[in-house]
Parts: structure tokens; C-alpha cells; sequence
């Protein structure tokens, strides 16, 4: 039986092009997982496997891969940067227990880094700090610490500090022990020296480990009285008041270096094992009953309880279908028979693999705390619990954000159209933010996702994987509908041909809810003139409307309901009558209601060189932009601003055109607005276009 103390299950994760993969690959070499350290700009990743990673040498989808270091386990999950990619790093921090968090030198906090962390805030997942590239110009350390409080609003714990900048960066003094490291010119991590601290650094050294030791001991009442009277600490009783604070998340430990030049990565795995947490000291994952509501029991990390595990992630490969799965308690072993709490289905357990990356290494058995994956599993999805078929329990499933952008695809030629359904089935299982959807009256296949680069994505990925030629369309916005003004109304179904007929009356108000609030329906009908059973059928057929809107047939939103009064015939009523009036109901009272288009705004977070904050800032305004905040930084500006998701199509190669390649971008939905009137009318004739088209 493992010992769960020996355990570390972490996250990297950071802004695109931080270095997260490089670390990534660093740490693999380190513990000895590699011998051959593949780089990210030669398409040589270890983590990044995909061809589609390998040629636009980001990171698409989080990799899984097991590694050792000092007699410890670490899971580490390496997770994309780009905004598009978001849920891999949502579902990801959702397993894990703790996480580094790379920055880079001269980039510093960027709009993704704080997408992440604010995601890793919300999952409470303990954090240290790398601050990366450190041989890069305009990198400083110092100043990227003040970013972490200032626009991260945490507390990052300095535990070293570099020598030398930029170019001259050649090594790094941990402040705890006073060791100077410098490396040589080698490139190779183990080729280093450890040397008397500079003479220009010793009062600075002194100052930053003052201010470290006083940040820690706040942690332990004893320890700080005793630093109070002027006792020297002792260095181990320093490390568990930092690991104490870590993990309560009240500092970061952050650390320095260049992965990239193989300098500073073992003191931060040192870190990983001496400050973050092992999988039974993070607050246990919440159960949750059928409707997600919290039934104040947890899944306690152990060997000894029932076997309770998370899917968090459907991977398709070479091999078959792969389900990843975080396991919370109680030991797995192949051939036992587990249920799928969500679907109420058993399944056995063939083959179970550690993962390395793409590779993988077959187990016989597994335990709380590890991250495996499954092969061949059937009907689980992203979120669902695996569990003991005799105590089924269900743990706390992933929310996840819904698509904004969308594109018509359909095959080159009718073979394509059976490969298309397959590869798609397979892809929807993987990625929880990608939908389809058929128009049933064209009969093109609607591909919907987080952002451009999201759907180009997919669509090469259909196309290369699994040999689909495709005709894309243009990609479409998902506008919604709603209303902008209170009406009373009433509407009464009566059908009388022979036989039972049908009645049910219903006077009821509908009026604007508030932003976000989606369909809200109440009844205060009182007098039994409409009896209660017939209450939720009212609610099913108004609900069921909201799916197409009056002026273009886009979804409702945000839509309060009240029925108040009516009436029912002792024999002519039923459920169905009642549903039939709700839509009606619905039919007649919407376009009095002051129905209008709304479309989705984007939080737009731009990067630019200072020359061309001008450019940007116009460009922004002409793409109805309203301009939140700009800050100035270092290396450039970066600007804050909402913008219709209509206005951003293409964006990234314009903002590259303005700023000399040097621009960069993300953003992620905020919130539904209503459209101008032009746009509106715009919207709503294409919509008239498309039905005539049918």
C-alpha cells in the first residue's frame, strides 16, 4: 500500500507561451521519466503530442504523466495556456491538489495567467510560483512579484532571488539556506555550483529572508513568539510554517529561473514536495444528491473507505477509448466490477494504464489519490462518478461554460457524412465545451464552441485524424432574445370535436427578468381555479417555447412568468391541455412583450506595444469597444475592453497587422447585451434568409 504522504498530484498552468511545457519537460528529464529533452519549438514535446500541438506549438489538450522525486509520486497534469482551451485547465485543477503557476520574466502576469488563477482560486487548489525565462530582455523578477500582488491581488512568498539579469542571469540564492547556484554554460541542470552569495546581494539577501521568515512564522503562535525574542529558527520549523501557510492558501512560495536553460527547476520540485499538499491534506470533495445539491457528506481521501472516483476527462487515441479518472478513496483493481452513478450502470474493469503523455503503462492496481486512466469504458462522460456498486455515491460534477461561436460544416461528398457522425460522437465525449447540433431542416451539421481558434481547431482535427473533408461555413454568433417590457395577457385552449375535448385557461404576467437569470416561472393562482397538478404542465410548456424566439428564432432569455389566475373544466382538463395553452400563451404574448435581439460581449484583454496603444484603442472603439481599463507595463500596455463577439472575427491576424506582430489577445464570454437596432435588423433578416432558404 502506497504511503498518501508520498503523493503530490499538480497542475502547470499559465498564459500562453510562459514556458509551461518547457517546465514541464525539464521536470521529466530531472527525475529521470525522459533522456532526451524534446522542445517545444522543434514540435518535440513530450506533452505536447498532438500534430496540431506540435505545429502551432502551443497546448491543446492537458497531458497526464507520473514521474519521481525524492521518493515522491508526482501526477502532474501540463495544461494549455490559450483561452479557447480554458476547460482543460478547469477540469484539470477539479483533481488536483496542488499547482505551479509559471510567468514569464518579461510578460510577466498576462490575461490568461489571470483566467487561471482565478480558476485555481475557485477550486481552493494550493499554488507556488515560477517565474520563468529569466534570461529573456526586459525580464525582471522583482517586478513580475509586485504583478502577482497587484493584478493577481495574492501574496507571493519570495524564496529566491536571481543573479545576474537578462542575458547575465546565471544562477539563484535560496534565501532559506543562503546557497548560492550558479550553472554553467553546459545547458545541463546537474552542472552547477554552489558559491558565496555576492557581496552586492548580502544585504539584499538578508532584507527578502527577513521578510520571508516573518511572513512564515505568522503560522504557528510558538515559533512567532520565539522569532519575537530573537531565537534563531530552525530551518525545517521555517518550512512547516510555510507548507502550513501554502496550503491554507494565505502565500505562494515563488521561485525564479529559465527551464529553457535548464536553471533553478530543482528547487522548485523541492518545493512541490516540501509546500504542497499530499492528496489527504485538501478539504475532501463534497457528495452531492441526484440534483447537485451538497448532502454534507465527502468523499474522505483513503484506502480503507468505499471506492469513489471522478471521470474528469474522455480521451480517444490509437488504443481506444481512454477515461481519465482522479480516484478519491478506496483502491481499484482490474477485473472488479464499479457503477457509473450518473447512468446507474455497471461496468468491469479490463485494462488500466498510467499514463506518460501518449504512452502508457499497464497497472494491475490503483488506490486513492492516484490519477489513471481506464480503457474501453462505456457511456461515462466528463463529470460522472465512478463508484462501488453497493454504496453508490455522487460526487460534485464540473459546470462547464457555453459555446458562443459557431460554423456550418458538411462533407465534401456523402462517404464523409457516416465518418463525420462518428468522429464527432468521439470528440464531443472528449470536450465537454464543444457541441453539436443538426439543422433538421437543412441538414448541416453545427459545430459550436469557445472562440475561433477552438472550432479551426476541430475542424483540423476532423479532418486529419480521421480523413473528413469538410465545407465550412461562416462562423456564427450566438444571439439570444428577450424581452423589454411587462404584459398581461390571457389565453384560453378549447378544443371540442367529438369525444373528450380539451380546456385550460390561464391569465398570467410576463415581464424582463434580471440579467443571467434565464427562465423564471411562479404561480400564485389562489381559489383552486387552477388546481395544482396542472401547475408544472404550465411550466413545461412555456419553458419548452423558450428554445425559439419571435423575431429570429434564437433562444429566450431571461423571461419572469407569473400565472395568476384561470380557469379548468372538471372533465375537459388534463395536463396537456394546460401545456398546449402555456405555449399559446407564449405565441401570442411574446411579440407584445417588446421583444428584442441581445448578443454575447467578450472580456477582451489586449496586449500592445506602447507605439501602438493608439492604433489598438481606435480599433477597439470602431468595433463598438467600450474600453475598460489600460495598464502600462514594461514591455508594452495591456488594454481591457468589452466588445461584441461579432466584432472579433479574424481579430488576431489585424492586431498582429497593427502592432507588428508584437500584439497579442484573449477573451472569454462576460455577458448577453441587447444589439443595436442596424445589427438588429441585420440579424433578424439573415434569420428570415436561412428560413426561406429551407
Amino acid at each position: 500500500m502506497t504511503d498518501l504522504s508520498n503523493y503530490r498530484n499538480i497542475g502547470i498552468f499559465a498564459h500562453v507561451d510562459a514556458g509551461k511545457t518547457t517546465t514541464t519537460e525539464r521536470i521529466l528529464k530531472l527525475t529521470g521519466k525522459i533522456h532526451k529533452t524534446g522542445e517545444v519549438h522543434d514540435g518535440a514535446a513530450t506533452t505536447d503530442f498532438m500534430t496540431q500541438e506540435q505545429e502551432r506549438g502551443i497546448t491543446i489538450q492537458s497531458a497526464a504523466t507520473t514521474c519521481f522525486w525524492r521518493d515522491h509520486r508526482f501526477n502532474i497534469i501540463d495544461t494549455p495556456g490559450h483561452v479557447d482551451f480554458t476547460v482543460e485547465v478547469y477540469r484539470s485543477l477539479k483533481v488536483l491538489d496542488g499547482g505551479v503557476g509559471v510567468f514569464c520574466g518579461s510578460g510577466g502576469v498576462e490575461p490568461q495567467s489571470e483566467t487561471n488563477w482565478r480558476y485555481a482560486n475557485d477550486s481552493e487548489v494550493a499554488r507556488i510560483i515560477f517565474v520563468n525565462k529569466l534570461d529573456r530582455i526586459g525580464a525582471d523578477f522583482l517586478r513580475v512579484v509586485e504583478q502577482v500582488k497587484n493584478v493577481l491581488g495574492a501574496k507571493p512568498l519570495v524564496m529566491c532571488l536571481p543573479i545576474g539579469v537578462e542575458e547575465n542571469f546565471v544562477g539563484l540564492i535560496d534565501l532559506l539556506t543562503r546557497k548560492a547556484y550558479v550553472w554553467d554554460d553546459s545547458g545541463l541542470p546537474e552542472n552547477f555550483d554552489v558559491v558565496e552569495i555576492p557581496e552586492e546581494m548580502k544585504e539584499q539577501v538578508e532584507d527578502y529572508r527577513e521578510q520571508l521568515i516573518e511572513t512564515a512564522v505568522e503560522q504557528d503562535d510558538d515559533i512567532m513568539m520565539a522569532y519575537m525574542e530573537g531565537e534563531e529558527i530552525a530551518i525545517d520549523d521555517i518550512k512547516t510554517c510555510i507548507r502550513k501557510g501554502t496550503i491554507a492558501l494565505e502565500f505562494f512560495p515563488t521561485y525564479c529561473g529559465s527551464a529553457f536553460k535548464n536553471k533553478g527547476v530543482q528547487l522548485v520540485l523541492d518545493a512541490v514536495v516540501d509546500y504542497l499538499p499530499n492528496p489527504t491534506e485538501v478539504d475532501p470533495q463534497p457528495l452531492t444528491d441526484e440534483d447537485g445539491g451538497e448532502t454534507g457528506q465527502f468523499a474522505i481521501v483513503s484506502t480503507d473507505e468505499t471506492f469513489k472516483a471522478l471521470a474528469f476527462k474522455i480521451m480517444d487515441d490509437r488504443f481506444g477509448a481512454l477515461t481519465f479518472v482522479r480516484i478519491y478513496s478506496g483502491v481499484l483493481k482490474r477485473g472488479m466490477t464499479i457503477m457509473n452513478s450518473y447512468t446507474g450502470k455497471s461496468e468491469r474493469i479490463g485494462r488500466m494504464v498510467e499514463m506518460h503523455a501518449d504512452d502508457r503503462n499497464e497497472i494491475e492496481r490503483a488506490q486513492a489519490g492516484d490519477i489513471i486512466a481506464i480503457v474501453g469504458m462505456k457511456n461515462v462522460q466528463t463529470g460522472h462518478t465512478l463508484c462501488d456498486p453497493k454504496f453508490p455515491v455522487t460526487l460534485e460534477p464540473m459546470i462547464f461554460p457555453e459555446p458562443v461561436i459557431s460554423i456550418a460544416v458538411k462533407p465534401k461528398d456523402k462517404g464523409g457524412s457516416e465518418k463525420m457522425g462518428i468522429a464527432i460522437g468521439k470528440m464531443v465525449a472528449e470536450d465537454p465545451s464543444f457541441r453539436v447540433e443538426t439543422d433538421e431542416d437543412s441538414g448541416e451539421t453545427i459545430l459550436k464552441g469557445m472562440g475561433e481558434l477552438h472550432l479551426d481547431i476541430k475542424v483540423d482535427i476532423l479532418n486529419r485524424t480521421y480523413g473528413v473533408d469538410l465545407i465550412v461555413g461562416e462562423p456564427q454568433v450566438a444571439y439570444r432574445e428577450t424581452i423589454t417590457t411587462p404584459f398581461e395577457d390571457s389565453y384560453t385552449h378549447k378544443k371540442q370535436s367529438g369525444g373528450s375535448g380539451q380546456f385550460g385557461k390561464i391569465d398570467f404576467r410576463i415581464k424582463p427578468g434580471e440579467p443571467g437569470s434565464g427562465f423564471a416561472f411562479k404561480s400564485t393562482v389562489v381559489g383552486g381555479n387552477i388546481p395544482k397538478e396542472f401547475f408544472p404542465a404550465i411550466e413545461k410548456g412555456f419553458s419548452g417555447m423558450m428554445t425559439e424566439g419571435p423575431l429570429a428564432g434564437y433562444p429566450v432569455l431571461d423571461v419572469e412568468i407569473e400565472v395568476y389566475d384561470g380557469a379548468f373544466h372538471a372533465v375537459d382538463s388534463s395536463a396537456v391541455a394546460f401545456e398546449i395553452a402555456a405555449k399559446g400563451a407564449f405565441r401570442q404574448s411574446m411579440p407584445k412583450a417588446g421583444p428584442q435581439i441581445i448578443e454575447p460581449i467578450m472580456n477582451v484583454d489586449v496586449f500592445s506595444p506602447e507605439s501602438h496603444v493608439g492604433d489598438v484603442i481606435g480599433d477597439l472603439n470602431r468595433r463598438r469597444g467600450m474600453i475598460k481599463d489600460q495598464e502600462a507595463g514594461v514591455t508594452g500596455v495591456r488594454i481591457k475592453a468589452d466588445v461584441p463577439l461579432s466584432e472579433m472575427f479574424g481579430y488576431i491576424g489585424h492586431l498582429r497587422t497593427m502592432t507588428s506582430g508584437r500584439g497579442q489577445f484573449s477573451m472569454e464570454f462576460s455577458h448577453y447585451m441587447p444589439c443595436p437596432q442596424n445589427i438588429s435588423v441585420d440579424v433578424i433578416a439573415a434569420a428570415k434568409e436561412r428560413r426561406a432558404l429551407k
